[in-house]
């Protein structure tokens, strides 16, 4: 499965203690990042993690491209609802597409650990 990891800043921690939970599941997947949170990830965890650009360099378009061309399976975008975002037109982007594409997408930290934890037993 190839899985997409993106963070707001004031969710890169929720991000890095998700992966940490959830590392031997994610160790068997491809996994894709925006390039601050991929960067993270590989420093606290042994996850391997194809980097995009920084989400308000166009990383958040990156990711977008691979799901409108159906290479990646899974989003799991944790973002910080109170705190404006410059890029929010790509951020909406993307969530658009991972609807049109029928992608399943967690955009909080009860949601990713539902659906890791659905991977972990099989059942996604």
């Amino acid at each position: 499965m190839k899985i997409a990891l993106i963070a707001h800043d004031k969710k890169k921690s929720l991000m890095i203690d998700l992966c940490k939970e959830f590392e031997d599941v994610l160790a068997k997947h491809n996994l894709f990042a925006t390039g601050t949170t991929g960067k993270l990830i590989m420093e606290e965890t042994s996850l391997v993690v194809t980097r995009m650009a920084s989400g308000p360099l166009g990383g958040d378009q990156q990711i977008g491209s691979l799901v409108a061309k159906e290479e990646i399976d899974m989003v799991i975008f944790l973002r910080d609802p109170l705190t404006a975002q410059p890029h929010e037109p790509d951020v909406s982007a993307l969530l658009r597409l991972c609807d049109v594409f029928n992608i399943p997408l967690a955009t909080n930290y009860r949601s990713a650990h539902i659906m890791l934890s659905a991977i972990k037993v099989g059942h996604l």
